[in-house]
């Protein structure tokens, strides 16, 4: 368990995660978290990148998807171009 401290919000929005905490969870310099608000709770949950092994099983869960659903890739590149012609 990492324990607990106080801390405080800035006025620019910023939260300082207490070193106890940070040590406890490793926490690194430029760490990503998904920031969920409930009730009078803030959530901080770490995202961390699948691994290569987990990336190529969900690209492949993915292009079977793709496939039973009919999707080609002119599909794809038609949406893809759609996308950037509303960016502009």
């Amino acid at each position: 368990m990492a324990g607990y401290s106080t801390t405080r919000l800035s006025s620019k929005g910023q939260v300082v995660i207490p070193e106890n905490v940070r040590k406890n969870l490793k926490l690194k310099t430029g760490q990503s978290f998904v920031v969920i608000g409930q009730d009078d709770a803030v959530i901080l949950k770490t995202i961390q990148p699948p691994s290569d092994v987990e990336f190529r099983d969900l690209l492949k869960q993915v292009r079977a998807e793709a496939k039973r659903a009919g999707v080609k890739r002119a599909d794809i590149k038609a949406a893809i171009a759609a996308v950037r012609r509303r960016s502009r």
